[in-house]
């Protein structure tokens, strides 16, 4: 968009304000507007100031580009009537906002003493690491004494938590939860017209609805800011109304007109999402001025005339002579303020921009992984309650049970998760099937029972909304422990890992967290079960997300140590980690030949010794006195890796030493390398396809750059996705591929 149309309109504000006739009576500070209406001069007199500062901070964006030293020209021009809602909501109702919410945002700050949200935006604009919220990170809306978490919102990939944070307002409170909110607390969510078409959105709709319907409170307002614009693409009239005024389970408002009828309007659907604790839609019409962002050139798909249309329908235009025709204010009032306004900012715009910038890689990185082991350790090894674990186990303790089926890997997931809720009052656990069913698996057998819906509950099948609940709960003090039935439906989903769970800490410079434990039920070797669908072999696009732990058990007295470190990660230091359970290792109980029970272990009681819990960095190893060959692996590997060893010895005289990884990320560097150090040759097995989908890239490129000097093979899955049948054994890695490269790098 050419500068001009800027100026154009900004002009036009200054005529309508020099041109005014002279108006009515003043009006009292305290009188409406209008009769009917809670709408006072005074506030509507605030509201335009908020409504102007948003406006011209626009301007100041778009020159500080201009210049070189602004870096963001997303503006909320034409969308400032959202600052009513700015207004009218409490401070301590959470909001999620969408990036052209600067009105809403202002009108919000006004609220805080002590606020300086022109300076702060300023500062956003430049990228300084001195910008209170993201700390020069990224331009985001937010506020931590505000409520307001700062969001992409881009493509409207916020909904999901937000539904799933008014979900659990009315839970925490059932489990005595402080959410450091009061009982009568929304939350608010604004987002565009194009955007709520993309399916992130319309999941987020969705799950509310059906919670409502479910008679579950959730107290959501979605707010529309409808301007019919999707960058080029103009959206249908009457679009949003006609799709989401007649949805059961969802009331819905549209706020159009005057601001006194915006106002009215408001305050009617924030009234009735209030007091029904339910979903509601409100649709506020809104403009779209200077194209989509200073970059985009709006005369290539807009005519002249139609941009001259848009810009007549200017909201402040509107708001300055509905001020100055009521008496609420006078055009000299008015012109007085604008006038200030744009001197405040130029001049705060010649400080900001001489603010410090982020220069050093360790402290951009710096709020994305804290790592704190020492804290871990003493929350992950803590005892737990012994008299209140024999009330929920009954008769018999995990650690005391003799019966196979109860010493599988599953079953001490199982038990670890019910000593999680021993020791957490806020752990809750969700997902499909996991209430009374118990899991696909098994795995959440009688968590529901022993300790009630509240805490162990179904949701509908969507894994979009299962991890949205779950950011949404740990923004209100919950601890949730979501579990995704396989790994190949996480991809559904993982954008609500790697855009909004794991970005938070960045763009909120570590003010905001998330903390949870993700359950995933993964990898192949299900015997040629189901498909790729329910046999995923790749965890690339988890390997990839900034931030995120990444857990992999192979044995049962393993799984529990690990999941109680995971906790104290996520709890502590609040991290995201997600726990891949194996699928094929959940029920095995032998490792060899049949009945020998070698992959059946003791479950290790949470009785505060140092090593009922693994954390980051420790590693599994077997056979220490091996020296011929150094075999790295994890998970399914890891076993097939001990098959292999026992066949290499039996067969070839090859002793080996099996490293079980645990961690895939971070990787444990420097617990491979010193298991290396003693063999002059490494196998590393990794179950996952040979390109970029497991971890074997990693460890190669980290030994050969560390200067290890030894002989290296890796042994990978076809890059393939795994069939049904046996055919499944043809692509993935099998005990005959670990001993011939074993063999091979020997030779």
């Amino acid at each position: 968009m050419s500068s001009n149309r800027v100026a154009i309109v900004s002009s036009s504000l200054d005529a309508v304000l020099h041109e005014a006739a002279g108006g009515a009576e003043p009006l009292a500070p305290e009188a409406p507007l209008r009769p009917g209406t809670t709408l006072t001069a005074r506030r509507a007199v605030e509201l335009f100031e908020d409504q102007v500062l948003s406006r011209e901070l626009d301007v100041a964006a778009r020159e500080l580009k201009n210049r070189g030293m602004g870096y963001y020209t997303i503006s909320s021009a034409g969308h400032e009537q959202n600052a009513v809602l700015g207004t009218q909501l409490e401070t301590t109702d959470p909001c999620l906002l969408h990036y052209r919410s600067g009105g809403l945002m202002m009108a919000r700050l006004r609220k805080q003493p002590g606020s300086t949200p022109l300076f702060d935006t300023l500062l956003s604009f430049c990228a300084s690491s001195d910008d209170p919220t993201s700390r020069g990170r990224h331009k985001v809306w937010g506020s931590r004494d505000l409520w307001t978490p700062p969001q992409t919102s881009t493509i409207a990939s916020h909904l999901p938590k937000a539904v799933g944070m008014a979900y659990s307002l009315s839970r925490a409170r059932r489990l005595r939860i402080d959410t450091g909110l009061p009982t009568d607390a929304i939350v608010c969510c604004t987002f565009g017209d194009a955007s709520v078409n993309h399916a992130t959105a319309l999941t987020g709709i969705n799950s509310a609805r059906y919670a409502s319907r479910r008679d579950n409170p959730t107290p959501i307002l979605f707010v529309c800011e409808d301007n019919q614009r999707g960058i080029s693409v103009e959206t249908p009239r009457r679009w949003i109304r006609d799709f989401f005024s007649n949805l059961p389970h969802m009331r819905y408002f549209g706020a159009g007109g005057d601001l006194v009828d915006i106002w009215n309007t408001t305050q009617l659907a924030i009234q009735t999402c209030r007091t029904t604790r339910a979903p509601v839609f409100l649709r506020l019409r809104c403009v779209r001025l200077w194209g989509h962002a200073g970059s985009d050139v709006e005369e290539a798909y807009r005519s002249i005339r139609e941009i001259e249309d848009v810009e007549a329908q200017d909201p402040l235009l509107a708001n300055a002579r509905l001020l100055i025709e009521t008496g609420a204010a006078t055009a000299a009032d008015l012109r007085a303020l604008v006038e200030v306004t744009r001197e405040r900012i130029a001049a705060a715009s010649e400080e900001a921009v001489t603010r410090p910038k982020l220069t050093e890689a360790s402290v951009i990185i710096e709020p994305l992984a804290p790592d704190e082991p020492e804290r871990w350790r003493v929350a992950a090894c803590a005892a737990t309650d012994a008299a209140e674990r024999r009330a929920i186990f009954g008769r018999r303790l995990p650690e005391e049970e003799s019966s196979p089926t109860r010493r599988t890997l599953a079953a001490h997931v199982n038990s670890a998760l019910h000593d999680e809720m021993i020791r957490r009052p806020e752990v809750i656990v969700f997902g499909e099937d996991v209430g009374k069913k118990g899991g696909v698996y098994g795995l959440t057998q009688r968590l529901q029972e022993r300790f009630g819906h509240a805490r162990v509950f179904d949701t509908l099948l969507d894994e979009t909304t299962i991890l949205g609940v779950a950011q949404g709960a740990a923004h209100v003090g919950l601890f949730p422990v979501p579990e995704i039935p396989y790994l190949a439906y996480l991809h559904n989903a993982i954008d609500q890992l790697r855009g909004e769970a794991c970005s938070l800490r960045f763009f909120s410079a570590g003010q905001y967290t998330n903390p949870m434990v993700v359950r995933i039920a993964s990898f192949a070797y299900q015997k040629g079960f189901g498909g790729h669908f329910h046999n995923d072999n790749s965890i690339g696009a988890l390997r990839e997300i900034p931030g995120l732990a990444l857990c992999a058990p192979s044995r049962g007295g393993d799984a529990a140590r690990l999941l109680r470190g995971c906790f104290a990660m996520a709890k502590e230091s609040g991290r995201v980690v997600a726990f891949l359970e194996p699928i094929a290792l959940y029920h095995e109980r032998d490792l060899h030949e049949p009945g020998d029970g070698g992959w059946l272990s003791d479950y290790p009681p949470p009785d505060g010794s140092e090593t009922s819990a693994l954390l980051p960095g420790e590693v599994g190893v077997h056979d220490t006195e091996a020296r011929d060959v150094v075999i790295v692996s994890y998970a399914n590997g890891y076993r097939l890796s001990l098959r292999a060893a026992r066949r290499l010895e039996r067969e070839h005289g090859i002793r080996a030493r099996i490293v079980d990884l645990r961690w895939l990320a971070p990787l444990p560097h420097a617990a491979v390398r010193e298991q290396a150090d003693t063999a002059g040759a490494v196998v590393i097995v990794d179950e996952c396809r040979a390109t970029g989908a497991g971890v074997a890239d990693a460890l190669v490129a980290q030994l050969v750059e560390g200067g290890w000097s030894g002989k290296l093979r890796t042994v990978r899955a076809a890059d393939c996705y795994v069939p049904l049948g046996d055919a499944a054994n043809v692509v993935l890695v099998g005990e005959d591929d670990i001993v011939a490269a074993t063999r091979e790098v020997l030779a």
